[in-house]
């Protein structure tokens, strides 16, 4: 079973220690239900465990002046964006017990990443994007007169009993000129772009909500609890999930 929960727009260090009071949880009581939050963050940059302070290209004051977040966090990847618009995905998934019963003496985090980009392909297919892996990157792209660009990124940590957190963030309709401030995922031969961009007419986060949790559903072969309606969260809220 899989609970997934749309949060609403959440700041970035509530979701985080949501993620984190979920994941000790796990750890405590080894069979609670996988859980899968869907949310937006308002403007923030984090970088990951391989993150480089040169891909961040303002200044601390520049930073400020604008209104952005900065983080550094426990997910692998370099740096990325997360803002309106952008549909971002937090599994807590019990590794262990998904492989095991698929067969697997252990998790396989390489297959884990192929699944959640599989999810994110088959919920844009949906909407009539078509949309791929591209060798030698993690994430989703699509072809554009000018290359490939990342669509959704994704950059995850995997504790060392086999839990999950972090995800994925889906490019529904962003502001894409925050990602000129950064070098996404340190890459810079390569943009990024969003559904409103490629696809046939605009989109809202809300409207990836149910692909995704079926995409979920058909990708890892697991039944389903969504509770789509908004979730209010405060400051100081506890996750007893």
């Amino acid at each position: 079973m899989l609970d997934v929960t749309w949060l609403g727009q959440v700041e970035y260090d509530v979701a985080w220690e949501m993620q984190k009071t979920a994941v000790s949880h796990r750890h405590a009581t080894s069979d609670l239900t996988d859980i899968l939050f869907l949310l937006e963050h308002p403007p923030t940059y984090t970088l990951g465990r391989s993150g480089k302070l040169d891909n961040l290209l303002l200044t601390d004051t520049e930073l400020d002046e604008q209104g952005f977040c900065v983080r550094w966090v426990d997910r692998g990847g370099d740096i990325t964006y997360h803002g309106p618009g952008q549909l971002v995905g937090y599994p807590i998934f019990n590794l262990q017990r998904y492989f095991h019963k698929n067969g697997f003496d252990r998790p396989d985090l390489h297959k884990y990443l192929r699944n959640l980009e599989a999810v994110i392909m088959h919920a844009l297919a949906g909407f009539g994007i078509n949309s791929r892996r591209f060798d030698g990157y993690t994430g989703v792209w699509v072809d554009t007169p000018g290359g490939p660009e990342k669509i959704a990124a994704i950059g995850v940590k995997v504790s060392g009993s086999g839990i999950s957190s972090h995800g994925f963030a889906l490019n529904v309709n962003p502001d894409l000129l925050h990602f000129e401030n950064i070098i996404p995922c340190g890459i810079k031969e390569h943009g990024v772009t969003s559904m409103a961009v490629v696809g046939e007419r605009p989109f809202t986060t809300t409207d990836l909500l149910q692909p995704i949790t079926d995409a979920f559903q058909t990708v890892f072969k697991v039944a389903v609890n969504a509770r789509l309606e908004q979730i209010k969260t405060r400051q100081g809220d506890k996750m007893t999930g």
